[in-house]
């Protein structure tokens, strides 16, 4: 079964899981994971875990750059129930701002903000998904969330779609950005592209995309040249090598007497990646074993 990485530039129009699936199938894995969840109409950097390396998605998240950036267009003047172009329209409004409205408004969100997140999102409220409730006609009350933006500045206007880029932190959801800059202008707002082009230290540029992975195996390559190893995106974790003996023992699970200071090991033995380990008083424990 393969085990590895894929860095997806996700497609607008599928969900996060279905973009998964698809590129598992090409694979022949089992299992997957991915980290972040973009909105079905949101397109690009989605990394996909495959097999083993599903284990390392925890220590991915913790050890890299948790922000992500993204580009957005939002149109003034409709609001919709989804707060994208994929909704229906509940408000309406002949209010457009200016492009120095827009700019003032911007400085509110820099920094630690209160945020209600979207009525169709993936948060839980008495247990349920949001979204969930809303597609059986509930309007569940959302509490605040505390979220954090490190950027926000507007990049173009091109007719009525007005383009933003956004560095935040994990947890923050870009339409009710766009719904709070409008309301801070005095009107309404939907937003009709979302482009993740940073995730968790993984860069647009260093993405692959889908229809290129399946052109790949329809055409009989070899797809599994392009996936990163197990251990890829943790070189920022020390390297712990360990012989036959000790190696064997770490995965069944047993500890290992060791030096160095305390904290998280990427555990190799003979060149092979064999889990990720934490070093505490002078003893190796392991915590995944691949």
């Amino acid at each position: 079964m393969a085990s590895g990485w894929i860095i997806l530039d996700k497609p607008s129009g599928m969900t996060s899981r279905g973009a998964g699936a698809r590129v598992a199938r090409m694979f022949g894995a089992r299992t997957f994971g991915h980290i972040g969840t973009l909105d079905p109409m949101a397109s690009g950097v989605l990394p996909i875990a495959l097999g083993a390396a599903t284990k390392m998605i925890p220590f991915v998240e913790d050890v890299r750059c948790a922000d992500k950036e993204y580009l957005f267009s939002m149109q003034f003047g409709t609001e919709t129930d989804t707060l994208d172009i994929t909704g229906h329209e509940t408000r309406r409004t002949d209010i457009i701002p200016n492009r120095d409205a827009v700019i003032g408004v911007l400085g509110n969100f820099i920094g630690d903000i209160d945020q209600v997140p979207p009525l169709y999102s993936a948060v839980h409220v008495d247990g349920r998904r949001a979204y969930d409730l809303a597609r059986k006609g509930a309007r569940p009350d959302i509490p605040a969330r505390r979220v954090h933006i490190d950027a926000l500045e507007l990049v173009d206007i091109d007719g009525l779609n007005w383009t933003l880029r956004m560095r935040c932190a994990r947890g923050t959801y870009v339409r009710s950005v766009a719904r709070d800059i409008a309301h801070l202008c005095g009107t309404v707002a939907t937003v009709s592209m979302i482009r993740r082009i940073q995730a968790v230290g993984f860069d647009i540029k260093n993405t692959v995309q889908l229809d290129f992975l399946e052109n790949l195996v329809n055409n009989g390559g070899a797809p599994g040249e392009i996936l990163g190893a197990v251990d890829f995106g943790l070189g920022d974790i020390p390297v712990l090598n360990l012989d036959g003996k000790a190696a064997g023992l770490y995965k069944n699970g047993g500890f290992i007497a060791t030096s160095g200071a305390n904290g998280l090991r990427r555990v190799y033995s003979g060149g092979d990646f064999i889990g990720i380990g934490m070093v505490d008083g002078g003893v190796l424990r392991p915590k995944r074993t691949i």
